[in-house]
């Protein structure tokens, strides 16, 4: 699992940027339609057969869909409602979208309880098959480059979306008439370009990266963890998943909007980094078996942090650089991803065998509450800057015109 992680990780790392910053070109539905298609692939394939050699085909189809595809909806998801909801709207906004999110995993969980092994995998390419009709069809434009001269996907609407793209956006950019797709990645320099263009834009990309460590390393040894002091069974471990998963949907669509506008995205940010090395930490030194159950609750508070997160970094940037913005953290998020298995499964099998240096099974869990403790005093230190309205961080190799 951990490896199948890190292979994801490092293509993520690659595509998310430039998923980002192809969608500020070619427009957020044109780039949504290629993660939500190629995702449908892998359960056509069990769908049709479960032999042998199409779960080979299956595995492998899998880890190259989701190189490109783990996260990218959600990247350019969160673009485009940042292109759409007001700044003093969008971190309530961002937490229903995670809220909506954090249902469909719920019922996802809870649908597999009810469906042979089969319908499952059927159901699953219907619905993603759905999905992608629906964004087709019903989801309008918000980000249209009228420079391009051939776009990635010809987008025939009703003309509505068009208004709604910020031509001021696209007046920085250079034109060109020969653009090529892969000349849109974002080099490495152009990040942190992007980065250095606001202290807090580095500060949350610190926070994004310590959050993710700790919490791809919670997911890499939590399950071990468990069944070796526990003996909990693969069931016991779903039915802990649901229990965050029903937590942080109640609190991201009913208590997150009522909160935000008391104490701000910043302060809710920290209030959820808080409670993320509490819950972390109560798993590492849980006692007896319910009190990982008490822990999975902490997801009531804890789920705060990223729609949170996300949103200071969509004020940060302009409204034509969300895209690129959202990618770049994502990208961030994933290096996290690549590097976190590595440290803490290793940690994992060491204390929880017979050759550990001391008597600790949960250290390596303590360890990934110190990553978020990190996370936490950096949001701290995080000052929101004043959001920027409509302007590019332009890189410093273009020359002006």
């Amino acid at each position: 699992m951990s490896c199948f992680m890190q292979i994801i990780g490092l293509g993520t790392l690659v595509t998310m940027p430039l998923i980002g910053n192809m969608s500020d070109k070619y427009g957020r539905k044109a780039l949504l339609t290629v993660p939500m298609s190629l995702i449908i692939v892998p359960s056509a394939i069990l769908a049709y057969s479960r032999t042998r050699n199409f779960f080979y085909a299956y595995y492998v189809v899998r880890t190259l869909m989701a190189m490109v595809c783990e996260g990218s909806v959600q990247c350019l998801a969160l673009a485009y409602v940042a292109d759409n909801v007001p700044e003093s709207r969008r971190a309530s906004t961002f937490g229903i979208l995670s809220g909506i999110a954090s249902s469909a995993f719920v019922c996802g969980n809870l649908s597999t309880r009810f469906l042979s092994t089969s319908s499952t995998f059927q159901v699953s390419a219907l619905v993603a098959i759905a999905a992608l009709v629906y964004m087709r069809f019903f989801l309008q434009e918000s980000i249209i480059d009228e420079q391009i001269s051939t776009p990635i996907l010809t987008y025939k609407g009703n003309g509505k979306g068009k208004g709604k793209a910020n031509a001021a956006c696209f007046a920085h950019e250079i034109p060109s008439k020969n653009v090529q797709v892969f000349k849109s990645a974002p080099s490495l320099e152009d990040m942190l370009c992007l980065l250095k263009s606001s202290v807090t834009l580095s500060q949350a990309a610190v926070v994004a990266f310590f959050y993710s460590l700790a919490e791809v390393g919670l997911h890499a040894s939590l399950m071990y963890y468990l069944k070796a002091q526990f003996h909990f069974s693969k069931d016991q471990f779903a039915v802990l998943m649901v229990i965050s998963g029903i937590a942080g949907t109640v609190s991201q669509l009913v208590i997150m909007p009522l909160l935000t506008p008391a104490l701000g995205e910043a302060r809710l940010l920290a209030v959820g980094l808080f409670f993320t090395c509490v819950h972390v930490f109560l798993y590492s030194i849980a006692w007896t078996f319910w009190v990982p159950y008490v822990a999975s609750m902490f997801s009531l508070l804890f789920v705060f942090s990223q729609p949170c997160m996300r949103s200071i970094v969509s004020k940060q940037v302009g409204s034509c650089e969300q895209g690129k913005a959202q990618g770049c953290i994502s990208g961030i998020s994933s290096f996290a991803n690549v590097i976190s298995p590595l440290v803490f499964s290793p940690l994992t099998a060491l204390f929880l065998s017979e050759r550990a240096p001391f008597p600790f099974p949960g250290f390596s869990i303590m360890c990934v509450g110190f990553a978020s403790m990190i996370a936490f005093i950096q949001s701290l230190m995080m000052r929101t800057a004043p959001p920027i309205a409509n302007q590019k961080v332009v890189n410093s190799n273009y020359v002006d015109a």
